[in-house]
């Protein structure tokens, strides 16, 4: 058996003190010892297929149904804060075990908006100095920083009209000085609107940073004490805003944190695996595990698009005693709301067995009463149409309740049950306490054997994405054309059959995902693997488009999280793909048809692929204001030959071969010296004569004609690798740096030098455009480049994408260049100070993150295992 004592590994099997004592000194780890919050910890419960102890995730995946339903612990502890949706909003799941009449909390913990310290410049009228160009000090922040010669002006800051003080440049640094007569006790939370990201500082402590866009207030705890970082007298508040496109505009204010006092579970463990996650408390002389389960499996589109996944419960007795124990979950109906103070309503009902073996369903729903179904779109949204769903076995220890959180609480720790008091279907204004749907399980007395018991979340959004205006049904529902009750109640009966088989599915596709990583790149490499997983797919919407003839087509739309919202966003399906070529092509096909059908169809008439279609939900054309043709091109004509390449066959290029063609002409004119224009790496600002993008131009007219060699059209392969070839030989004289080191950043440029990752594909499809010394040339050269964190993305700024280094990684012609490439991608992982679900650009020198997150694009993690 395995036990961890703080961070030592212990084999080990109980023969007396004696012999334990005596192995800790044979294995010399009395440094574990010396912890003084040295605990034994059993680790039997980790997860099959579980990613190795050195990953540390920033955030922890829970619920993973979609870019709406998607509910993740942030952090360590999954009792430390409340549970969230991937914007960093509450969505609240609640769970306290109750032993022995005793109360702990084991997940969750609300929060509420108490006393207001610091309004926002929108809600009070108070002088602040600013400038919009970088401060030539980096004590800018410090309270003693004489920022006399800087403007003054008032928040909000911003181009839009309402705005006080105009804003228009890429950057604002802001300092506002404060008097506060008294602290409140509590923790501090922000409340600050913003497009696209800020960092905060008081009294020059940096106390949080947030990227995306929230033109609302949006709420955000510190997890620090109010005394820790305010003081009575005098306080500055200073933060820098950046602006990537659109609208922008900033604003801050500070308020007290509320939670509820209650007394938290220890929590002794925590494992991550590719489709579950499981952590580990003891409480009162009992032991819980809490796994999570989502059944993303890709060979089972029904099952990966039905929106119902699993929390379940062990619990046991760990000190040899007795004990009287119940369980509560409850999930909050503000997962259903877009804003607080949405009106809601709830229903609840019972779903007969579909088996003898198996008990009816009982199931609890909450939704928002206007329902205004497809009704919005953007990127820091939630949805507020459809309905959340709890179920659970209609078992005699199982009781539910719907109502307020601190009723069903208070009773609870009376009565160890939830009941209901209120007559269900009457709306209720949300205000600071949220509609809770809860559940209570009566454990009766627990002794070492385990007792297991298990949940159903789900959500049923009725309608899922407006396709050229055609409102769309998922994958589940796609012979539903009425959008009935009966349908998720279906859904939910099936989910509790299959219940016994996913699990077993669930851990056996852990384990061969683990081992397939393993295999391809190494312990590192499959940490990484495991934390993206359920990420990529979650970032994605599965839908039926029904046919002319014949059986619906899945699609499968992308949302561009905390970037812009985009929806089927090319430069996010070309980083995204690698993962579903690994597992399911038909999902890939799902992600491009959008492009090339809005193309085919007449709606997109320029000569070059679209950039997406649409804001998600809403795919009724391009919303994105800038144009990327060689990049768009290029990512559909690799793409396509990439799903040639896995299915033997070159058929599904085939159906699009005119548009295809309208592109490689496109490339051949336009791409190999690219025009100043927009790319998928322009963070830095545009650039002509990309080296990088025009790699990319070259392997999107390699493609073409590798295709038509899949095809059977020899003449046309031949002279469009002839090309590809031609071209590369004069890229390696624009682009050769005179060091004779690497190659640069854009043709005759010399010192300049960038991630080259899209020469990938010539090695993975085996096209030999390129000699193998140019990839051999360059990661010899980024090796010397390296910092604490990644490799940066180009010498321009010190920031990466780490899906890139994986992409560049992979051009490695040794493990141990492959190692040393991605290990500091894990470090980053572990260590970033921003706990959020992973973003895919950071700063390569400290390991904070840049913007973005919970993006689909970390599918390009999968990269290696293609090789």
């Amino acid at each position: 058996m395995l036990y961890r004592y703080n961070n030592c590994v212990i084999p080990f099997s109980f023969k007396g003190k004696l012999v334990f004592a005596l192995f800790l000194v044979t294995m010399n780890i009395t440094d574990c010892l010396a912890q003084p919050t040295a605990r034994l910890t059993n680790l039997s419960a980790a997860l099959p297929g579980a990613a190795s102890a050195a990953l540390n995730p920033p955030a922890t995946p829970l619920i993973t149904v979609d870019p709406y339903t998607s509910i993740w612990s942030f952090g360590d502890q999954l009792n430390d804060q409340p549970t969230r949706h991937w914007t960093g909003r509450p969505h609240d799941l609640n769970g306290l075990i109750r032993v022995d009449g005793r109360l702990y909390r084991f997940m969750g913990n609300p929060m509420f908006a108490g006393d207001t310290l610091v309004r926002p410049g929108a809600r009070v009228t108070q002088e602040a100095r600013f400038q919009t160009e970088a401060p030539d000090n980096d004590r800018w922040m410090q309270p003693d920083f004489d920022d006399s010669h800087w403007l003054r002006g008032l928040a909000p800051f911003g181009s839009r009209p309402t705005d006080r003080t105009p804003w228009k440049t890429p950057d604002i640094w802001v300092r506002r000085e404060v008097m506060l007569d008294q602290l409140p006790k509590g923790r501090l939370l922000v409340s600050a609107s913003y497009n696209d990201n800020y960092e905060l500082f008081i009294n020059g402590q940096r106390v949080a940073q947030a990227s995306g866009v929230s033109a609302r207030y949006e709420l955000t705890s510190t997890n620090r004490a109010i005394s820790e970082l305010l003081k009575p007298g005098r306080n500055v508040i200073a933060f820098h805003s950046q602006n990537f496109g659109g609208q922008q505009f900033v604003d801050v204010g500070l308020l007290q944190e509320r939670t509820l006092d209650l007394r938290a579970a220890t929590q002794t463990g925590k494992s991550m695996s590719a489709t579950q996650s499981r952590y580990t408390f003891e409480a009162g002389g009992v032991g819980l595990t809490v796994t999570f389960m989502a059944p993303l499996l890709m060979d089972n589109l029904d099952v990966l698009s039905r929106p119902v996944q699993y929390v379940s419960y062990q619990v046991r007795s760990i000190d040899g005693q007795q004990h009287r124990v119940e369980l509560y979950q409850d999930a909050s109906s503000d997962i259903a709301i877009d804003n607080p103070g949405q009106t809601v309503t709830w229903r609840r009902g019972r779903v007969a067995a579909s088996s003898a073996k198996q008990l009816p369903l009982n199931w609890l729903r909450v939704g928002t009463a206007e329902q205004p179904v497809l009704g919005k779109k953007g990127d820091n949204v939630r949805i507020d149409w459809g309905y959340l769903y709890v179920a659970a076995p209609a078992n005699p220890g199982i009781s539910h309740r719907i109502g307020t959180l601190a009723g069903a609480i208070n009773q609870f720790e009376r009565e160890g049950i939830v009941s209901d008091i209120r007559a269900g279907g009457r709306p209720l204004m949300l205000t600071d306490s949220a509609v809770v749907l809860s559940t209570s399980f009566d454990l009766g007395m627990v002794s070492e054997k385990a007792v297991e018991r298990h949940l159903l979340v789900g959500y049923d959004d009725r309608q899922s994405i407006n396709y050229f205006g055609k409102p769309l049904n998922a994958w589940w529902r796609r012979y539903d054309k009425q959008s009935t009750d009966a349908a998720m109640e279906q859904a939910l009966q099936a989910a509790e059959a299959d219940y016994p088989t996913l699990q077993k599915a669930c851990s056996a596709f852990d384990q061969t995902l683990y081992a397939d990583a393993l295999k391809a790149g190494g312990d590192t490499y499959a940490d990484l693997c495991v934390l993206a997983y359920r990420q990529a797919i979650a970032a994605h919407k599965l839908v039926a488009n029904p046919a002319q003839t014949g059986a619906p087509q899945p699609l499968f739309f992308s949302k561009e999280n905390f970037s812009n919202g985009s929806i089927g966003t090319v430069d996010v399906t070309y980083p995204s793909a690698p993962l579903f070529l690994k597992y399911n092509p038909t999902l890939l096909k799902g992600m491009m048809e959008p492009i090339f059908e809005y193309s085919e169809s007449g709606r997109w008439t320029k000569p070059f692929a679209a950039h997406d279609v649409g804001t998600y939900p809403i795919a009724t054309g391009q919303t994105y204001g800038e144009d990327m043709p060689v990049e768009e091109c290029g990512n559909m004509l690799v793409l396509t030959a990439a799903l040639a390449h896995v299915e033997g066959n070159a058929n599904y290029a085939r159906r699009h071969w005119p548009v295809l063609t309208t592109w490689v002409e496109y490339l051949k004119k336009e791409g190999f010296d690219p025009a100043n224009q927009l790319c998928t790496d322009d963070f830095a600002g545009h650039i002509a004569r990309n080296a990088n993008l025009s790699i990319k131009a070259i392997m999107g007219i390699a493609s073409y004609g590798y295709m038509a060699g899949k095809l059977g059209d020899k003449q046309t392969e031949t002279t469009y690798l002839t090309l590809a070839r031609d071209m590369a030989r004069k890229w390696m004289e624009l682009a050769k740096d005179p060091s004779g080191t690497h190659y640069t950043l854009t043709f005759e440029n010399p010192g300049t030098w960038s991630q080259k990752y899209n020469l990938v594909w010539d090695k993975l499809l085996g096209l030999n455009i390129f000699p193998i010394e140019v990839a051999q040339q360059e990661v010899a050269f980024y090796l010397t480049k390296q910092q604490p964190f990644g490799l940066p993305l180009d010498s321009r700024r010190t920031y990466t994408k780490s899906d890139w280094i994986v992409w560049t990684a992979t051009l490695a012609t040794t493990q141990a260049d492959f190692e040393a490439l991605i290990q500091p991608i894990r470090r980053f992982v572990t260590e970033s100070p921003d706990r959020v679900p992973l973003n895919d650009w950071h700063e390569t020198t400290n390991g904070h993150k840049v913007g973005f997150q919970a993006r689909s694009v970390v599918g390009g993690y999968f990269i290696k295992m293609l090789e």
